[in-house]
């Protein structure tokens, strides 16, 4: 039995994907030497990624200043890096694609945040990557608006991988595992395969306890001496709401994997759509840095970490078994609760700003990648005048 936490990960039926990716890590080796001896089974990026990688490292220099030679605008340079780093990076992952069959070995890549509430353009956007991508293994994150939805549908029609992200409701991943299944019905129906094509739900965990937790705080702020039991149960909520969520989702995923309609798909060799744990860097020092690692481990999941959380589940995560069915019960409880009076949170309107929040949180390190492309642009053809 593996003693390193993240290969226990593997042991118990969820694989691990890394939320980074630049070219450092790529030309260094130490992107092949996590695969093989932490068990780092894919990777996400998104603008916020790409953002830190090509503004803080001169790696990508001679790339830019060959755009600027061709005379292509910074737009097209910022294509051209990253579209370069998740081909290589696509390779490297190719063994751990083709070692399992399709299940891992993917490099997500997201379209832009500006199209989150516009089907045609993020699906139009979503079949360019891929194409010029060029690799089997890459996944295309499209967001999980009521826009978005539509895209995934289309796009797995197409036969184009999809990670669909920004997951924070029960309803929202329904809605999202909806689309992956009309897709593949849609391709049965027209006699294509459906055995090569992939998808995961990013269900995002931190940012609905940092929500939550901060609407709790202003309730206690609130709570006298004479309210103790409320005072108490509202503490007892804080930093476990992201999980009771997740909990529940999982049954729902359960529920459709066990569905007819699943099982008619699953025999033409569909490839079940894995709920991706997301956002699991703790944002609370107060809670464990690694909890949404233990506490969700899970057959037929993903868990996606930064380098940070990696670093920190290998010293201490603690894995237990199939965590994600323990005390389920007790997570519809907590979730119930806060529609109590002494609560009085409606976790629909927490997950609709959530949503917002996160569409605006990609898109603001996208157009400031997209500033400093053209200041690193000007810089670099000022240098070469």
């Amino acid at each position: 039995m593996a003693t390193n936490p993240l290969l226990k990960l593997k042991e118990a039926g969820q694989s691990v994907w890394m939320d980074h990716l630049d070219r450092g890590i790529i030309e260094s080796g130490e992107l092949k030497q996590m695969i093989s001896e932490q068990g780092i089974a894919g990777i996400t990026s998104n603008p916020a990624i790409f953002q830190k990688a090509i503004s803080g490292s001169d790696l990508y220099n001679p790339v830019i200043e060959e755009g600027i030679k061709d005379g292509k605008s910074p737009q097209e340079i910022y294509e051209m890096l990253i579209f370069e780093d998740i081909r290589n990076a696509c390779d490297i992952f190719r063994s751990v694609y083709d070692e399992t069959s399709g299940l891992d070995g993917y490099v997500s890549i997201e379209v832009s945040p500006h199209l989150s509430r516009d089907t045609e353009a993020t699906l139009n956007e979503a079949r360019r990557f891929y194409k010029a991508i060029g690799r089997e293994n890459v996944m295309i994150k499209i967001p999980g608006t009521p826009e978005g939805f539509p895209a995934v549908e289309q796009a797995i029609a197409e036969g184009i991988n999809v990670n669909i992200t920004l997951l924070f409701s029960v309803d929202s991943y329904l809605h999202a595992a909806e689309a992956y299944i009309r897709g593949l019905e849609r391709r049965v129906k027209e006699g294509k395969p459906i055995d090569k094509l992939a998808s995961v739900a990013s269900f995002f965990l931190s940012r609905i306890d940092t929500n939550i937790d901060d609407r709790l705080d202003n309730l206690l702020q609130k709570v006298g001496i004479e309210t103790l039991n409320d005072e108490a149960q509202l503490s007892q909520i804080k930093g476990k709401i992201a999980i009771a969520n997740a909990k529940i989702a999982y049954q729902e995923f359960k529920k459709l994997t066990a569905s007819d309609r699943w099982k008619a798909l699953a025999a033409k060799g569909a490839n079940v759509q894995r709920l991706l744990w997301a956002s699991t860097s703790t944002k609370n020092p107060d809670y464990s840095d690694v909890m949404y690692v233990d506490e969700l481990v899970g057959q037929d999941t993903v868990n996606t970490l930064p380098p940070n959380t990696i670093e920190a589940c290998a010293d201490h995560c603690s894995i237990s078994g199939n965590q994600i069915e323990s005390d389920v019960e007790a997570a519809y409880q907590l979730i119930e609760s806060l529609k109590e009076p002494e609560v009085g949170i409606e976790l629909d309107q927490v997950m609709d700003e959530l949503l917002e929040e996160g569409i605006d949180k990609f898109v603001q390190p996208f157009d400031s990648l997209m500033k400093s492309m053209e200041e690193k642009v000007d810089r670099l053809a000022a240098s070469r005048a």
